[in-house]
């Protein structure tokens, strides 16, 4: 990418679709381990296996969001790729919470749904979900508007000529 493209303020969301892709990598290898019952992982991952595998696959999810709007090649504001690439992150970091943390994970036996811990977790949920909420839904409004403009332009000119119809 060279400094002179007009996108070249998106690339915030190139590095952190990388940066996502990498830490489901680095996911996919703790899945194996935990499959091979390698003893420090069970350790540390004392929750679900399927969290585990819910933090994998949506931090490839997010991914795949970020670089098809990095694809889609219209210039966000600052404020909305940081939401994307933050939430992206914070978003798909529940689950690896509910497998490092099973007394926050609802779905478990373990759950204690009282103390600082439990609010500070309720503080970092509601946030996470508002920064991806309002990062992809702006990001999806400002992309939605520039498909509108450019298709009103050449719906209102002649097909043949090029000229504009009254």
């Amino acid at each position: 990418m060279t400094n002179h493209s007009q996108h070249a303020g998106n690339v915030i969301l190139l590095r952190g679709a990388c940066l996502w892709i990498l830490m489901a990598l680095i996911l996919a290898w703790i899945l194996v381990g935990l499959y091979n019952q390698i003893g420090f992982l069970q350790q540390l991952f004392p929750g679900e296996l399927r969290r585990i595998l819910q933090a994998h696959i949506d931090f490839l999810l997010m991914s795949a969001l970020i670089l098809g709007f990095y694809g889609a090649k219209v210039s966000l504001p600052w404020h909305v790729s940081w939401a994307m690439v933050v939430g992206a992150f914070t978003n798909s970091s529940l689950f690896l919470m509910y497998a490092l943390f099973p007394v926050l994970d609802p779905a478990t036996e373990a759950y204690t749904p009282n103390g600082f811990w439990f609010n500070l977790f309720n503080v970092y949920l509601y946030s996470s979900l508002l920064v991806t909420s309002y990062g992809f839904g702006k990001g999806a409004v400002v992309v939605l508007r520039s498909t509108k403009s450019s298709a009103d332009d050449t719906s209102q000119n002649c097909k043949r000529c090029g000229r504009r119809l009254a």
